[in-house]
């Protein structure tokens, strides 16, 4: 058996008696349509979007709510395109692997076509421009990480790739922010058609992030003289272009070995993982936890598919917002971004396995329960507690996700503010202070020692893809392993930089106690559990004195 539009249609039997669920829709039929009518585009193709969003896609398809499939926009990783969609017929095969051990695995056929957005491919660029001009097209998507929408350093300043699509102007740009402006140029010229622009990425009001870049680069072309005000207006009108903000969950893995063994067992050929040239790692299956959520806020001036049918939660700005920062700085990703550091320091490659290691549940549960859900905002349309309870107890221990530290690590850096700052303010705008926390502290702490790239026993390991590394390791030059007092003054620009954290930590009232927690940890080797331990240990005992 092999993943491709023809293979399915001739081999359905084979399929089906693997146990592998196929399409009840005429994927060619939905492809074509897709082509033809675009109503939906991605930007932002790998492993979340193709699992989760296809999903989505596919639900609304077999369901009769949809019958346009998704149009799939790579800027970052031609590759993704050349190898995964193009050589299986943009088919996609989907295993669920459950925390009782039980595999589901299913093909999935939602995608139409994809295409590698950037200027420097004229086929592609062509096409996309056409795509953008369709007065069909209702909404446009991302699953970019938060490193996509950045348009500035941690200085503040423009990057030199951002300057330079300032200087070319829309016929001749990279970056995903630029491309996503020159195609809404597009829709402006062909009668300013209406659009919803809607991020889909784990970051703090992921929405206004992408407003506020759209933003940026049409001032700049503005200024430059490759468009109108009439185009800046557009843009700035969301009765024309909104920009709808959303929270997205789900644990997404990289793409399994174990996984794609199973599905060679069953009979599956040419399935193998990829690793690209750019470090994506991806595969024509996808594997992830079953457990997903996704709310959106419901603004969409030219109209949207029945998102609810598949299973989407619509509602109002502020109840997403809460939504979100329920998520993504309470409880799920701070324990993500917390623990996975201490993982590769303790080693651990599993996040699982670092779930079961005493002093990293305790730091988990500290973060989420004891200083995380006594400031969150109640979505109402989910209970913090309960998405908790299962984060916690079920979705991060579940050992057959098999999920890795390093892929959690990945852009940390770019991560770690966005993670904790909002509750480090959330402490300060309720008590004047956050000197009370423990569990974030320590976690800040982590980071900068996992930066040095030395475990627990001081043995060289490879920190995970960060674009930041290079920058922050050259502003901790000098700090030598089993000498803290070479920490001495070398923490301060990092812990009082508000372009990373959305606050200085010294005003807030932890600095300090960052720097402490990271001076202990540098001791020599074991320092990283010592101090673990003993931090953890005499927060509990002052809770209890506290009678919490």
């Amino acid at each position: 058996m092999k993943l491709t539009l023809q293979d399915v249609q001739e081999d359905r039997e084979a399929f089906l008696q693997a146990g592998i669920g196929l399409p009840a829709y005429d994927a060619a039929t939905v492809q074509q349509i897709g082509r033809e009518t675009p109503v939906w585009a991605h930007f932002g193709i790998g492993n979340i979007f193709r699992i989760f969003i296809g999903s989505i896609v596919d639900r609304l398809i077999t369901e009769g709510s949809l019958a346009s499939g998704l149009t799939c926009v790579e800027t970052f990783d031609p590759e993704v395109v050349d190898r995964i969609y193009r050589p299986h017929d943009n088919l996609m095969l989907r295993v669920i692997l459950n925390n009782d051990g039980s595999v589901k695995r299913s093909v999935i056929a939602p995608f139409a076509e994809a295409i590698f957005g950037n200027s420097a491919d004229p086929a592609s660029w062509r096409r996309l421009r056409e795509i953008f001009r369709a007065p069909s097209l209702q909404m446009a998507s991302f699953t970019i990480t938060e490193k996509g929408y950045a348009l500035t350093g941690t200085d503040g300043g423009y990057t030199r790739l951002a300057q330079e699509d300032f200087r070319k102007g829309p016929e001749h740009c990279a970056h995903c922010m630029s491309v996503v402006t020159a195609m809404l140029y597009e829709r402006y010229r062909a009668g300013r058609l209406p659009i919803a622009l809607v991020s889909m990425d784990n970051c703090s009001h992921n929405g206004k992030r992408l407003q506020e870049a759209v933003w940026a680069v049409a001032d700049a072309w503005l200024a430059n003289g490759f468009v109108d005000e009439g185009f800046r207006d557009y843009v700035r009108d969301e009765n024309t272009v909104a920009f709808p903000w959303t929270m997205i969950d789900k644990i997404t893995p990289r793409p399994s070995e174990s996984v794609a063994a199973l599905l060679k067992k069953e009979g599956v050929e040419d399935i193998d993982p990829i690793v690209t040239a750019k470090k994506t790692f991806i595969a024509p299956f996808g594997n992830a936890e079953e457990a997903q959520y996704l709310v959106v806020e419901d603004h969409f001036p030219n109209g949207r598919p029945r998102l609810e049918d598949g299973g989407v939660y619509m509602t109002d700005r502020e109840t997403v917002n809460k939504a979100e920062r329920m998520k993504v700085n309470t409880c799920l990703n701070p324990i993500h971004t917390a623990l996975c550091t201490y993982d590769c320091m303790l080693g651990y490659d599993l996040f699982a396995d670092g779930m079961r290691d005493p002093e990293l549940s305790r730091l988990a549960h500290r973060i989420g329960y004891t200083e995380g859900l006594p400031v969150v905002s109640d979505p109402k349309i989910l209970s913090p507690r309960a998405f908790l309870d299962e984060v916690v107890n079920v979705r991060m221990p579940n050992p057959y996700l098999g999920d890795t530290s390093q892929r959690i690590a990945t852009d940390i850096s770019q991560m770690v503010g966005i993670r904790f700052g909002e509750t480090i303010k959330s402490y300060v705008r309720r008590d004047g202070t956050a000197a009370g926390l423990t569990g974030i502290p320590l976690a800040i702490a982590g980071w900068l020692r996992y930066l040095m790239a030395l475990d627990d026993d001081g043995k060289p390991f490879s920190l995970a893809p960060d674009p930041l590394i290079p920058e922050l390791q050259q502003q901790m030059a000098g700090i030598v392993f089993g000498q803290p007092e070479t920490a001495d003054g070398k923490l301060l620009p990092l812990l009082s930089n508000a372009n990373l954290f959305g606050i200085d930590l010294y005003q807030a009232g932890i600095g300090e106690k960052c720097e402490t927690y990271f001076r202990e940890e540098i001791a020599g080797p074991g320092a990283v559990r010592k101090t673990l331990k003993k931090e953890l240990d005499a927060a509990d005992r002052s809770d209890a004195e506290a009678g919490k």
